[in-house]
């Protein structure tokens, strides 16, 4: 059978809960129901974990597994009340990583009742099976009883794991090879902000081999851009050109089959929302509370791995009354869902969310805000900053390269964040226990509404009519 577009994602969280699980150490198989939203038509989150009692099962072999009714019937009323997929999950103790013959014979058993037990059309059903070594393989069928395989799983934590159906070698690519530019081109990264940092992060994610991009900014090219914004030109600039257009079209002439969508929104529109939730990656370039905050949402609700990065420039008062460098330093999170948000981190706060509200019902210091965005305590319109957005763009896509394809000499664990400070050549590095960790009700929700749980952002009864 052939791999579909569909996509698998689940947390960290709830991976070592179905590896502790589904291998509780007897050698035998053991099984599980994955309870799934949905990100995108063909992309389903795991919202929910159902493991099923060792002793409930009728049969428990090294190689074969009989599902108990009641189980199968409990998860059937979970998805019909909140419209989620299901996927039959087992182990394969013995490793392997393939559909028996025994797996075929009991998914034409079970699929039948799945499809009577929820009706509506906007889920599916599938089976799926894990390996020791966490690796897992799944299909989705069809009323007919014809499967086609999920393209690929994918798990963000520490590391990015995907499990790709078509491979018979679990062996990761290696870090700048060929091999790694391969991997590249099935996944699709989004970037919200396309400006200082984004459009350096977009174009190295381009040349890399991404295959899909998501560009997400509101804005215009400008005189003042020119300075930062890679390939922008002031013909640009005169005909005031969407800055996600602009870039679009310099990375289709050097990348003709990479796919790129445009958003000329606001990462707090439901347009935006939506469209960020069908990649893979989620790379904030924004310099405003609120858009981390959306992105913060964004990651948790769709279990897309974030990294946000920003850059500034502190000033302090001379003794003669001018004014001098402090620091020029960066900042960069890498954020998997579970694990401590951006909130969590101090990132943004109540109160920074607070003040820029405020700030953007004053217009006046609203622009005074935008212009201090770089050198604080100096306004510039134009500030010169291209060599320090290109060293943080650089160390932002650099992390993601570490976690896909790992070479550090240290675990990933411990660089969940980095500080570097170019004024006293230093570098810090803080591991996610630095942080406190609050519950997120918002993870594998995907598009449930309201969506990113805003009320601001519920759809319309209008727009939901329409969609009927």
């Amino acid at each position: 059978m052939s791999c579909n577009h569909y996509k698998l994602v689940i947390s960290n969280a709830h991976h070592q809960q179905l590896v502790a699980h589904l291998f509780p150490g007897d050698g035998l198989e053991s099984a599980a129901i994955l309870l799934c939203s949905k990100s995108s038509k063909y992309r389903l989150l795991v919202k929910k974990l159902l493991p099923i009692e060792y002793q409930a099962c009728g049969v428990r072999l090294p190689d074969r597994i009989i599902w108990p009714g009641s189980s199968i019937e409990e998860a059937i009323d979970i998805a019909e009340v909140e419209e989620l997929s299901i996927i039959l999950i087992h182990s394969h103790p013995g490793g392997l990583f393939s559909f028996s013959e025994c797996d075929n014979k009991s998914d034409r058993h079970a699929m039948p009742s799945l499809f009577e037990g929820v009706s509506s059309p906007n889920v599916c059903y599938g089976s799926a099976i894990m390996t020791p070594d966490g690796a897992i393989k799944a299909r989705i069928y069809t009323r007919d009883l014809e499967f086609e395989f999920v393209e690929s799983v994918h798990c963000a934590s520490e590391n990015l794991s995907i499990w790709r159906a078509n491979e018979n070698s679990l062996t990761q690519p290696l870090a700048f090879s060929s091999d790694m530019g391969q991997d590249l081109k099935s996944l699709t990264a989004c970037v919200v902000g396309v400006s200082g940092t984004g459009s350096i992060i977009a174009e190295q994610l381009a040349r890399m081999g991404i295959g899909g991009l998501v560009l997400i900014d509101f804005d215009c090219i400008e005189h003042r851009n020119l300075n930062r914004i890679l390939n922008s030109t002031v013909e640009d600039a005169n005909k005031k050109r969407h800055k996600t257009r602009m870039l679009a079209d310099c990375i289709k002439l050097y990348r003709e089959e990479i796919e790129i969508e445009c958003v000329e929104s606001s990462i707090n529109s439901r347009e935006a929302i939506e469209a960020a939730g069908k990649a893979d990656l989620l790379f904030c370039c924004v310099d405003s509370s609120e858009g981390r905050y959306i992105c913060d949402q964004i990651s948790s609700s769709f279990l897309m791995p974030l990294f946000d990065v920003g850059v500034t420039i502190p000033t302090r008062k001379t003794k003669c009354g001018g004014t001098a460098i402090a620091d020029v330093y960066g900042r960069l999170d890498y954020v998997h869902p579970g694990a401590p948000s951006l909130y969590d981190r101090k990132v943004y706060t109540s109160e920074s969310l607070r003040k820029e509200y405020l700030h953007s019902v004053s217009p006046e210091d609203h622009d005074k805000q935008v212009a201090e965005g770089y050198l604080k305590g100096v306004v510039e319109e134009a500030p010169d900053v291209i060599a320090l957005n290109m060293r943080a763009a650089s160390a932002c896509v650099m992390e993601f390269i570490m976690r896909r394809y790992p070479f550090r000499h240290e675990p990933n664990h411990m660089f969940s964040r980095t500080i570097f400070s170019l004024a006293a050549c230093e570098e810090e590095f803080e591991s996610d226990s630095a942080f406190d960790c609050s519950q997120n009700p918002l993870i594998g929700s995907g598009l449930e509404e309201p969506l990113l749980g805003i009320p601001g952002l519920a759809k319309s009864r209008s727009s939901s009519r329409e969609d009927i």
